[in-house]
């Protein structure tokens, strides 16, 4: 190039990226999406008598409907120790897993006021959401070890593992909520097709009843085919270290513990899907609504 030659972007100022996923600043992107998942916190609740504590009533009144249903009409193995808790557990871990999915599929679409700028890093609009439904987590599992204290547990030193529980938790969350926003985008049916999938997760995942009545009652590989499921690992895990030790380990469940890889592998594997899928659908995004 002569030295008369000047670039195509000399005198035009600062250089404007496309839209991406991320944006090319990585502070900001976490930034913004704290941002979004502190204001829908607030607004959800804005203007209403009970405040969070409608948060909080949600998981406990579906609680006490499968409380009586499984304990006083229909026998599922509630001879378990602390079986109240372990249901309100699973409760609360399954609300933050469908709250976050749910309401991640239109997430995009919802807010095409924000994803239609430019410059705008539009993966913080699905993980805004998971970073809600994990504050709202966050207030449910306190009323877990409320009832659990009050039912006779005791604070032990396995509750720590509840920390990566809860990572991987969120991990499959996001992976999911990244993947179905991307889809919902270009075909809407995704979100009726994700509604039948969590209901199928519900029944599918030992919550109102537990592994060791599957143990007992259906052969083997039922329940060591039901510990594939990430969701239920990391529910039977929790159950394990949090209610009562004697709710058997993930690791026992499947046997041998080096089955343990596969749901794992799951929860990474869904967490790179929805990753690949987003990047590659966020620049188009605004086109596409």
């Amino acid at each position: 190039m002569s030295a008369l030659e000047t670039p195509p972007s000399a005198g035009l100022g600062r250089q404007i990226k496309g839209p991406s996923a991320v944006g090319s600043d990585p502070r900001r992107f976490w930034h913004l999406t704290r941002a979004l998942a502190v204001t829908e916190f607030k607004l959800r609740f804005f203007g209403s008598v009970l405040g969070y504590a409608w948060q909080v009533m949600r998981p406990l009144l579906l609680f006490g409907v499968l409380y009586i249903l499984f304990t006083q009409v229909i026998d599922v193995g509630t001879d378990t120790p602390l079986y109240g808790v372990a249901l309100l557990l699973g409760l609360v871990l399954y609300t933050f897993l469908s709250e976050a999915t749910g309401a991640a599929v239109s997430s995009v679409v919802d807010r095409e006021n924000l994803v239609r700028k430019i410059e705008f890093p539009r993966l913080a609009v699905p993980l805004s959401v998971v970073l809600t439904a994990l504050f709202n987590l966050g207030l449910n599992l306190g009323v877990v070890v409320v009832f659990l204290l009050a039912s006779g547990g005791s604070v032990r030193w396995s509750w720590l593992e509840m920390i990566p529980l809860i990572v991987l938790l969120a991990i499959l969350a996001s992976g999911l909520a990244m993947l179905l926003s991307a889809l919902f985008v270009r075909a809407r049916d995704v979100k009726p097709i994700w509604d039948v999938v969590l209901q199928i997760l519900f029944y599918g995942t030992p919550i109102f009843y537990t592994i060791e009545t599957v143990q007992s009652s259906a052969p083997t590989w039922v329940a060591k085919a039901l510990m594939l499921n990430p969701f239920a690992a990391i529910l039977q895990q929790a159950r394990h270290a949090v209610v009562d030790p004697e709710y058997v380990s993930a690791s026992s469940a499947i046997g041998p513990a080096w089955r343990l890889i596969i749901p794992l592998a799951i929860v990474f594997g869904v967490f790179g899907l929805g990753y690949a899928v987003f990047r590659r659908a966020a620049p188009r995004l605004a086109e596409d609504l």
